[in-house]
Order: C-alpha cells, then structure tokens, then sequence
C-alpha cells in the first residue's frame, strides 16, 4: 500500500521560505504516469493546487504562486519537496501530499497524506 507523510516546520515567519518534504512509501515516485502533487486548504476555504512533479521529473505549478514554487525531488531517499518563498499570512493553510494518476482529463488523487498545519506568523 502506498502511504505518504508531510514533514517540516509549522511555523513560518512572514518573508521566509516554507519548506515541506514528502515521504512515500510502499511506491516509486519514478513509477511511471504519475503526478505527486503538493495541495493546500486555508482556513475555512476549499483545497488549491499548488503543483506537482512528474515521474520524469517535469514540473507544474499554480501560475499565481509559480514565481514562489519550487517542487524538486530525491529519488534516492523517494522524497519530494515544496518550496515556498516570500511568504504572509495568507499562506497559512493545511498542506497536503497527494498522488495523481491518469490524464490531464481524467484523472483521480488515489493516495493523500494526512496533512500538516503550516502558520504563517510573526
């Protein structure tokens, strides 16, 4: 079965980078024809997708949040990660590792990891 954890700080301070890693289990982030995706909820508003890296290591981002991106990943450690620079206060949201399969058009996130509550505060 494949399982996914978030890790990283759960404090940020307004300015500074958010950094997050992904742990994946029990699968191959190099498995072929799959996204893993980063995705966040703020306070009382639905999920948003932030981004997600490709089996063969392409990119994808939001467009309002590309200039702030970065999703890179360790193969060797099956790890992907998130970094979100410039950060405020309206960062602040639940943020979620997630697996997608399938198209562009048809697809579905299969696997989720449980969450972690990020803040954005001085």
């Amino acid at each position: 079965q494949v399982q996914l954890q978030e890790s990283g700080p759960g404090l940020v301070k307004p300015s500074q980078t958010l950094s997050l890693t992904c742990t994946v289990s029990g699968g191959s982030i190099t498995t072929n024809l799959y996204y893993w995706t980063w995705i966040r909820q703020p306070p009382g508003k639905g999920l948003e997708w932030i981004g997600h890296i490709y089996y063969s290591g392409r990119t994808y981002y939001c467009p309002s949040l590309k200039s702030r991106t970065s999703i890179s990943r360790d193969t060797s450690k099956n790890q992907f990660t998130l970094q979100l620079s410039s950060v405020t206060p309206e960062d602040t949201a639940v943020y979620y590792c997630a697996r997608r399969g399938g198209s562009a058009w048809s697809y579905s996130y299969d696997y989720w990891g449980q969450g972690t509550q990020v803040t954005v505060s001085s």
